[in-house]
């Protein structure tokens, strides 16, 4: 938990210190690449390091990435200009990659089905305290010492974790001697990121070069897919394919990922811009989903024990579509509460089917395949949250030219109270904005809907009391 908070806090804690940042390095128009570069090499790692766990154990493997993630944020404190800092946060990145699927994994391997469903609900909890602490603490060192500290408060952190492992985590496993599938591992890191890439900066580098990342990560996908098929040592293991579990779990964690994010980019949006709140009535807005996502999720872990996988996983499918159709019902004229009702009912949903899906995968697996398994969903999902953030994007960009041609950067105008907009411009704006965002909202219904119908198609009796327990 020690050091799945450190992964998870490092976004948020760094965004409130960027602005201070890209001040002092003077690199405020390469800015959003000290996010990208971290989020892409964190996406394009986690299938290598699970596959290399199940190779060669939690243990080294963990203490590797770990080490990596501690030189990167050590690197990163030191950094004086902007580029060195990208580049350093892609190394931190890559260490970051390992930390959250493989110390997920590790709860698998020594927990029992029955109390495996209340820890990973408990480490699920650990991202929303990560969301609500990040940015206070990112403040409070920016203001009161430094911005190189929110790169090193998780030193002493990582290495408390790292040793305690050392200690106390005794694996009686001996390492498989397969080849490493260098070929494959590449194939899938190059298909990962352009397709990441070319999702994630559309609107940053212009259409035609996004689309060719995107089309190249496609083909290394497809071509990585064949050479999987001829390769006697898959990057990952072919049997996994063939499990009905994992490939449902695996979708569902995409379909929950592009919900999360579809809401989290566009939300902030609606109640500044459409609904005149201001940028902390945002901020307590998505602080409130977050902390109910978090109860949701130690409170699916809790009932996991008692109920069905596929109950808990409806259940929380439900109230994403329910929480993301309250949203799409608001209007320029809604209360805060409205708002508030909505990110409620869709964080509860959130957090019941994020542990669902980790916890019935990691039943349905076998020890030496539970590390590709797990980092599978938690890669799923982190590909959704890509992918819906770009999509919900594009929605937003193409409703607006349309219900408004002609006016060049609305959002913009109506999100600048200084701008020159007379009141009846800004209705206009606002009526006009609040329909594109609800097409976004009724995006996430929909990555709801498919998370409902992916749930149904799990095995009607599978829960933690008839899992079958595998040997660690």
């Amino acid at each position: 938990m020690m050091a799945t908070f450190t992964a998870a806090v490092e976004s948020t804690i760094v965004a409130t210190a960027l602005p201070t940042i890209s001040v002092e390095l003077q690199g405020a128009e390469l800015t959003s690449w000290v996010f990208t570069a971290y989020l892409l090499t964190q996406a394009v790692t986690i299938p290598v390091y699970g596959r290399l766990a199940d190779l060669y154990g939690r243990k080294p493997i963990f203490l590797a990435g770990s080490a990596i993630f501690l030189v990167g944020s050590a690197l990163c404190g030191l950094a004086t200009d902007i580029s060195s800092l990208i580049a350093f946060r892609a190394l931190q990145g890559s260490g970051a990659g390992c930390v959250q699927p493989i110390a997920y994994t590790i709860i698998g391997d020594i927990y029992r089905p029955v109390e495996r469903a209340r820890i990973q609900g408990m480490l699920s909890g650990v991202f929303g305290v990560a969301a609500i602490a990040g940015p206070s603490l990112g403040t409070l060192l920016v203001a009161q010492v430094t911005w190189r500290l929110v790169f090193w408060v998780n030193l002493p952190v990582v290495a408390a974790a790292m040793a305690m492992l050392v200690a106390f985590l005794h694996e009686d496993t001996t390492p498989r001697r397969q080849p490493i599938d260098v070929a494959g591992a590449t194939l899938l890191m190059v298909g990962i990121g352009g397709v990441i890439f070319g999702a994630d900066r559309w609107g940053h580098i212009g259409a035609a070069i996004a689309l060719t990342s995107f089309f190249a990560g496609l083909a290394a996908l497809v071509a990585f897919a064949g050479h999987e098929v001829r390769t006697s040592a898959p990057m990952v293991p072919r049997t996994l394919w063939r499990n009905r579990v994992v490939v449902v779990g695996s979708l569902g964690a995409f379909a929950v990922g592009g919900a999360i994010m579809s809401v989290i980019a566009s939300l902030p949006g609606y109640v500044q811009g459409v609904m005149g709140g201001t940028t902390g009535t945002a901020g307590l807005v998505l602080g409130i989903m977050v902390i109910v996502w978090t109860f949701g999720s130690i409170g699916a872990g809790w009932l996991m024990v008692h109920i069905t996988y596929r109950i808990t996983g409806y259940a929380g499918a439900c109230g994403i579509i329910a929480g993301a159709l309250v949203l799409a019902m608001l209007t320029p004229q809604s209360s805060v509460a409205d708002a508030v009702l909505g990110v409620s009912i869709l964080g509860i949903g959130l957090g019941f089917c994020n542990t669902t899906w980790i916890v019935c995968v990691q039943t349905g697996v076998a020890y030496h395949e539970r590390g590709s398994a797990t980092s599978a969903v938690m890669f799923m999902r982190f590909l959704g949250q890509a992918l819906g953030a770009a999509v919900g994007g594009i929605i937003l960009s193409f409703s607006m030219r349309h219900l408004l041609p002609g006016v060049s950067d609305p959002l913009g105008r109506l999100l600048d109270r200084q701008a020159a907009v007379t009141l009846a411009e800004r209705a206009d704006i606002a009526q006009a904005a609040s329909q594109a965002f609800h097409g976004v909202f009724l995006l996430t219904a929909c990555m709801g809907l498919v998370a409902l119908t992916l749930t149904l198609r799990l095995p009607a009796g599978l829960s933690a009391s008839t899992s079958r327990q595998t040997a660690t």
